[in-house]
C-alpha cells in the first residue's frame, strides 16, 4: 500500500496548484452530494445540487490529468507553469459562480434573466475563453514534449488534441435556440440564451446522474466525452500495458502505438457520432437506424484497423536504422 510520502515523492513534480485544485474539487464533490440529500430543491427539473456535483468531479479529474503533464514538460516550463496557473484561478472562480446559483436558487448557464444573472454568465463565458486558450498553448506543448515511449507519446497527444477539441464543442450551446430567436422578436424573451438539449426544452425527463435529456439531443454528452479523451486514452494504454504481461504480440511499443492511434481514431469517431446524434434532436439512449448504422460501420472499422495493427510487424532498432 502506497504511504503519503511515497504519493508526495511520486508527485514531487506535479503542478501543486492545479494538483490543489484536484483535492479541493473532490472535497467539494462530497458537499455536493450533501446537498442533494440535504437539500430538495429542484431546478430546471433537475437537483439543484446535481450540477456542482458533477463539475466538481470533472473538474477534480481534469486537475490531476494536467498536473501529471505538467511534470512531463522538459522546455517552456515557465509558460507552462503561468498557464496552468491561470487554469487554476479559472476552473475555482466557475465553480464560486456555479455555487453562488446554487445558493440563489438561479441556472448558472445561459441566464440572462436578471443584471446579476447576466453579469455571472458573462463572466463565465469570459473565462471559458480563457480556459480554452490555455488548454490550447498547453496542448501545443504537450505536442512538442520529446516523449521516448512511442505508445505513450501517440496516447498523450491525442489524447490531448481530442479533449480540446471536446471543450471547443461546448460553444455549440450558446447559441439561442430558434424559440429564443422569436421570443426576442416578439416580446416574450425570458431571458435564457442558449440551451443544452435540441428539439427538447431544457429540464425534461432526463437520464440519472448525467443529467442528459431522454427526449432529445444532449449537446452536454459531445462536450464531457471529447474533454475527457486525456483520461481514456491513458486507460486504454494502461490495460494494453497490462495485457502485454499476458500477450507476447503487445508487448512491442510499436505495437501498442498502432493500437492506441486506431482507438484515438475510434473516440474520434463516437464524438462526431454523439456529436451528429445531438444536433439531429436525438436523445443519446434512443438512436434510429441511421444512428445505428453509422455506429455499426464505426465498430467494423475499428475492428478491422485493429486486427491490422496486430498484424503488422514490429520493426526493430536495426531495421528503423
Amino acid at each position: 500500500m502506497t504511504t503519503l510520502s511515497e504519493l508526495r515523492e511520486r508527485t514531487h513534480d506535479w503542478h501543486r496548484p492545479m494538483l490543489a485544485v484536484a483535492v479541493v474539487m473532490a472535497g467539494l464533490a462530497a458537499v455536493s452530494v450533501a446537498g442533494l440529500f440535504l437539500d430538495d430543491r429542484v431546478l430546471l427539473g433537475a437537483p439543484i445540487w446535481l450540477k456542482p456535483f458533477k463539475f466538481a468531479v470533472s473538474n477534480s479529474v481534469y486537475a490531476v490529468t494536467w498536473a501529471w503533464l505538467f511534470s512531463l514538460l522538459r522546455t517552456n516550463r515557465r509558460l507552462a507553469n503561468g498557464t496552468t496557473n491561470v487554469l487554476v484561478a479559472i476552473i475555482y472562480l466557475e465553480f464560486v459562480l456555479i455555487l453562488i446559483q446554487v445558493v440563489r436558487g438561479r441556472p448558472s448557464h445561459f441566464n440572462f434573466s436578471t443584471p446579476a444573472d447576466s453579469v455571472i454568465y458573462s463572466i463565465m463565458g469570459i473565462s471559458i475563453g480563457v480556459l480554452w486558450t490555455g488548454a490550447l498553448i498547453l496542448t501545443i506543448l504537450v505536442l512538442r514534449t520529446p516523449i521516448a515511449d512511442i505508445a505513450s507519446r501517440w496516447t498523450l497527444r491525442l489524447g490531448a488534441g481530442i479533449s480540446l477539441v471536446g471543450i471547443s464543442l461546448g460553444a455549440l450551446m450558446v447559441t439561442p435556440t430558434s424559440s429564443q430567436v422569436r421570443s426576442m422578436s416578439d416580446g416574450t424573451f425570458q431571458g435564457m440564451v442558449g440551451a443544452h438539449t435540441v428539439g427538447s426544452a431544457d429540464g425534461g425527463p432526463s437520464m440519472p446522474l448525467t443529467g442528459w435529456s431522454t427526449t432529445g439531443g444532449d449537446l452536454r454528452i459531445p462536450h464531457f466525452f471529447g474533454m475527457h479523451a486525456l483520461q481514456a486514452l491513458p486507460i486504454v494504454l494502461a490495460l494494453l500495458t497490462l495485457l502485454a504481461t499476458r500477450v507476447p504480440r503487445l508487448r512491442a511499443a510499436e505495437t501498442r502505438a498502432r493500437l492506441i492511434i486506431v482507438a484515438a481514431g475510434g473516440y474520434a469517431g463516437v464524438l462526431a457520432l454523439v456529436t451528429w446524434q445531438a444536433e439531429r434532436g436525438q436523445a443519446l439512449i434512443r438512436p434510429d437506424a441511421l444512428t445505428l448504422t453509422a455506429l455499426g460501420v464505426l465498430v467494423l472499422a475499428v475492428g478491422i484497423a485493429a486486427v491490422w495493427a496486430l498484424a503488422r510487424p514490429v520493426h526493430t532498432a536495426a531495421q528503423r536504422g
